[in-house]
């Protein structure tokens, strides 16, 4: 089993910067991308038919047709997605869309356009971790890209260190 993390954005240009920023991490987890809801939930189908977890969701707001918002509602109501940690990057979303975000989908992170790599990082990294500790997964598998501080204080905790 591997994890997962989806980026969903409808510009290529932004999709394309997403993946480019966060390519170090696809050593350790599988990074797919989807350019609409539609083609997201098909990407969802295909990690679950390889028996991988979709860990963390990056989803723009403003789409054409299903708002990123709506598609992170979706995902609460979708046994293998509940779980996963969802972050809105965007920068065209409202107060209200945030707050449904935040209430209806369980949003973990908002990150405004233009993001920084290294603020990107930090939030996936956090989200993965989070991810993990919930899950009740190793950590030691995904050290690279997790926190690592935390990582070991889960290991300590769950009693895997003798």
């Amino acid at each position: 089993m591997t994890l997962a993390l989806l980026i969903l954005d409808d510009e290529p240009e932004v999709r394309d910067a997403l993946e480019r920023d966060l390519i170090d991490l696809g050593t350790t987890i599988r990074i797919e991308v989807a350019e609409d809801v539609a083609d997201a939930w098909a990407v969802i189908d295909e990690i679950d038919r390889d028996g991988d977890e979709l860990a963390v969701a990056l989803c723009d707001h403003r789409m054409p047709g299903t708002t990123g918002v709506e598609f992170l509602v979706e995902m609460m109501g979708d046994k293998r997605t509940v779980k996963t940690r969802k972050v809105l990057v965007t920068g065209q979303a409202d107060l209200s869309d945030t707050i449904t975000a935040v209430n209806a989908a369980d949003l973990d992170y908002y990150i405004a356009k233009p993001w920084t790599e290294r603020e990107l990082h930090r939030v996936v990294s956090d989200c993965l971790t989070d991810y993990i500790e919930v899950q009740g997964l190793d950590p030691l598998p995904y050290m690279a890209v997790i926190d690592r501080v935390r990582a070991m204080t889960i290991i300590r905790d769950r009693g895997d260190l003798a």
